[in-house]
């Protein structure tokens, strides 16, 4: 099953390592990791998506919060949340099938941030079975090369990690 914790940190140097070695150490695959400052330059918050059982889980979240670093741990429940990725996918895109392209962009409410004569670099974002299905309708007509955030998340409602 999977699981998706928010982990707020100090925003110092090293810390990224220290997290992602915990999980090393213990065996744990990390799925999704996302990592950005928060509104407070000194804290950062971690999104890290996680599969494994509930003790597992458990355990991640115990260890986590014995890190020098780590100020919260928070695991998020998947229907109490909200949950985003952003995807770039640069795919084949000649004059004969570019306007094909731009519709299927359309309707998933994606931008097109890049042309060249036979490439178009697409933005979408949503969630992650959105990108996912977005992908499979670009893989016709070439995918050069994509790149996704992985998961970022913030509880619904009035409920913060403070």
């Amino acid at each position: 099953m999977k699981h998706v914790l928010s982990v707020l940190v100090n925003n110092h140097a090293g810390v990224l390592s220290r997290v992602s070695g915990l999980f090393s150490r213990r065996g744990f695959n990390i799925e999704s990791l996302a990592v950005g400052v928060t509104h407070d330059p000194a804290i950062s918050r971690m999104t890290i998506v996680v599969e494994g059982d509930e003790n597992t889980v458990e355990q991640v979240e115990k260890q986590l919060g014995k890190l020098i670093d780590v100020i919260k741990v928070k695991r998020l429940d998947i229907e109490d949340s909200v949950h985003r990725e952003l995807a770039l996918f640069k795919v084949n895109a000649d004059t004969s099938v570019r306007s094909e392209i731009m519709q299927i962009a359309e309707v998933f409410r994606a931008n097109i941030v890049d042309i060249s004569e036979k490439t178009l670099t697409i933005e979408t974002s949503g969630s992650s079975k959105k990108v996912a299905a977005m992908q499979q309708m670009l893989k016709p007509f070439g995918i050069l090369e994509d790149v996704r955030t992985g998961i970022i998340s913030l509880e619904r409602g009035e409920k913060t990690i403070i």
